[in-house]
């Protein structure tokens, strides 16, 4: 029986990348770094999940012979440029610069008021997350969920299931009870290697992505219900 409904956050409720896009770009200029990242690298980069880890693996790419320093030079920088890039961001959301993607929020409603349980899985900041859903639901936002994974409670980044496989142990629920939302790729890897069927809204940046095993790829959520979702598990 279908007992909740798992979200991942950046490209699923919301098109945030291109504004993670500008803070990171922001963050750049604001230590004096030449580094520029365009849509279509930023693209390939979004391959890596994370955005420290997507710094790092950019800062090798440009400088294969990197090596971390005495005292963490290298760590101490990438921390440094992910704090200024998240508070850029965090900045923008408040602003309005982000919105929900169509359909979200209906359908959260109507899954609450069935009776389903709501739960967020991503590899995303808290800060990053509150951002968005304080803006877009409230301030009480998280009584809406009752369990939230990310990067501060689930540390191995997508592909890995580790956040999935905490939301769900969180929840007390089996992977046949939920559906997950994602995105990309990664997300969709990540949901199902913990078990979960997978509905895709891919976005601009992952559109290319290969989804094959996902429950449905749908442009976005504007027409899913809960009853669809059931139908689509056989339920």
């Amino acid at each position: 029986m279908l007992s909740a409904l798992i979200f991942d956050v950046d490209g699923t409720l919301a098109d945030t990348e291109s504004v993670h896009l500008d803070a990171f770009n922001h963050a750049f200029r604001e230590e004096g770094l030449d580094w520029h990242w365009d849509v279509p690298l930023y693209t390939r980069l979004l391959e890596t999940s994370g955005g420290k880890e997507r710094i790092l693996s950019y800062w090798r790419s440009v400088q294969p012979e990197l090596k971390e320093l005495d005292g963490g030079a290298v760590q101490a920088t990438v921390a440094r440029l992910h704090e200024i890039k998240t508070a850029y961001y965090e900045n923008a959301v408040n602003s309005g610069a982000v919105s929900l993607r169509p359909g979200v929020l209906a359908l959260m409603d109507e899954a609450r008021a069935q009776g389903l349980q709501l739960a967020i899985a991503t590899t995303t900041s808290p800060v990053n997350i509150a951002a968005l859903l304080r803006s877009a639901i409230g301030p009480d936002w998280r009584t809406h969920f009752l369990a939230v994974g990310d990067a501060s409670n689930a540390p191995i980044k997508k592909p890995h299931p580790q956040v999935y496989q905490k939301v769900l142990a969180d929840m007390g629920m089996a992977a046949a009870q939920c559906v997950a939302f994602e995105d990309s790729a990664n997300g969709l890897k990540a949901a199902t290697a913990a078990g979960l069927p997978t509905v895709i809204t891919p976005n601009s940046y992952t559109a290319h992505h290969d989804f094959t095993g996902a429950l449905r790829v749908v442009p976005d959520l504007s027409q899913v219900g809960v009853s669809r979702l059931r139908e689509w598990l056989g339920h």
